[in-house]
């Protein structure tokens, strides 16, 4: 076994090219598949959001077409067989909580992605959990 792979690595995911890129990144360090876990982090719905005043969208719904969509997406890049995990909350503290209870070896994530307000938000996630991870993260650019 390469001293380079991992047992679980973890891939925070935002549907962007950047983080595809990452998850390609981190294939490299597993000898599976099955020991990829991939993250994603819904937010929290605000009371006055219309899905909520007019009962649209349950936490349990959002779950899962976000779920049904990242199997789609895993299918195909081949990488079908990875662990998903997707939940409601604060993006910077959900990943380092999950980390922590998985025993995560390595977590890869990208940058932040150019377009938009993306840049902001999911660069100060980066940053977090770079300062507050249990485990090396590698960020891919």
């Amino acid at each position: 076994m390469n001293w380079l792979k991992k047992q679980n690595v973890m891939i925070p995911l935002d549907f962007s090219e950047a983080a595809d890129a990452a998850l390609m990144v981190a294939r490299e360090f597993v000898e599976d598949v099955t020991q990829l876990h991939l993250f994603y982090v819904l937010p929290i719905l605000h009371p006055t959001d219309p899905a909520v005043i007019w009962h649209t969208a349950t936490d349990e719904s959002r779950e899962q077409r976000v779920e049904a969509a990242l199997q789609q997406k895993l299918k195909e890049l081949g990488y079908e067989g990875a662990d998903i995990h997707v939940v409601i909350g604060n993006p910077e503290t959900e990943i380092i909580q999950y980390a922590k209870s998985k025993s995560v070896d390595l977590i890869v994530m990208p940058t932040h992605d150019e377009r938009g307000v993306s840049p902001f938000l999911f660069g100060s996630v980066t940053e977090y959990v770079v300062r507050h991870a249990p485990c090396p993260v590698l960020v891919v650019r």
